[in-house]
């Protein structure tokens, strides 16, 4: 049993991508989050990150390589549905063949499972309930007997007016060193400069099925987007490896940097094709605090390779 559960361990990741495609199709995309823009700009870090890590992405200002995305691995998937909620948000610091850190954050405060084998039954449910599914379904079940992942589906904001206007959450801890030695667990947020600002049914209808990329294009013609990178810090009795729950927001928040986006990609579809994020890519300093991140880091590259 020993060995089976090793083994199951070890192909966890390929699992995981099988599940995906189960649920979203295989398309040659990315297995999720598969419709997204590709933009670039750079990151000042705040003196007061220094305080927390003595990670080099916050010594001095760096460049950064961001890429937005509406959720599910169907890269046709309308931007002004509840469906493609939550958008994503990556950021890949530094050259991108040779990056100082990734980051993959998305738009709602939680994750809907604890475990990477928890993700993979929410997936293979959500494939076996198609519209003309029995009920109660496969999916009807596993959420019944897992709320965080009912709320996760349940409870997600309107179709943001821009990926710019939405918050976005890295939901993983991670633990950061400062140059004492000393360790803080912090997870992420990144606010929008623009503020929070969301469509309602009549201005999502209005907008159409893919008005994200475009907007966003127009609005960096403009003038730069930015957004403020916190770390929330933990507190006595949060639990560093469980996605499913977010910390209080009374929590100490410490402003990391600012990163500013000034500038689309001319080759979306190559550079989307080019780009793979990876959250284990981190700089000594940071340390990853919650199991999944080493599932994901795993995954993530499989689906690189199926697309390319």
């Amino acid at each position: 049993m020993i060995g089976s559960a090793a083994r199951a361990q070890d192909d966890l990741p390929a699992h995981l991508v099988a599940d995906l495609h189960t649920a979203f199709g295989n398309n040659h995309a990315r297995a999720v989050h598969a419709k997204g823009v590709v933009l670039f700009g750079s990151f000042t870090p705040d003196p007061a990150a220094r305080t927390l890590s003595k990670a080099t992405v916050f010594a001095r200002p760096t460049n950064v390589t961001v890429r937005f995305s509406d959720f599910t691995g169907i890269p046709t998937i309308p931007d002004n549905i509840g469906d493609a909620d939550p958008r994503g948000f990556a950021v890949k610091f530094g050259p991108v063949d040779n990056p100082a850190m990734d980051i993959v954050a998305h738009s709602f405060n939680g994750f809907p499972v604890r475990t990477g084998v928890e993700f993979g039954e929410l997936m293979r449910a959500i494939g076996a309930s198609s519209p003309g599914a029995a009920k109660p379904t496969a999916l009807d079940r596993f959420l019944g007997a897992h709320p965080a992942a009912a709320t996760f589906l349940k409870t997600q904001k309107p179709p943001p007016a821009s990926y710019a206007t939405a918050a976005y959450f890295g939901v993983n801890t991670f633990t950061f060193i400062d140059a004492k030695g000393h360790k803080t667990a912090v997870r992420y947020r990144f606010i929008p400069l623009a503020g929070e600002h969301y469509l309602d049914a009549t201005a999502s209808k209005a907008a159409g099925p893919n008005y994200l990329a475009p907007e966003i294009g127009r609005r960096v013609a403009t003038g730069p987007v930015r957004f403020t990178w916190l770390a929330q810090v933990a507190g006595a009795g949060d639990k560093l490896d469980d996605s499913t729950v977010a910390w209080p927001d009374t929590r100490r928040l410490v402003q990391l940097g600012v990163i500013t986006i000034n500038r689309s990609s001319t080759d979306q579809a190559g550079d989307s094709k080019r780009l793979m994020f990876l959250p284990g890519t981190l700089p000594d300093g940071i340390v990853p605090a919650d199991p999944m991140i080493d599932i994901r880091t795993a995954a993530y590259p499989v689906s690189f390779s199926e697309r390319q």
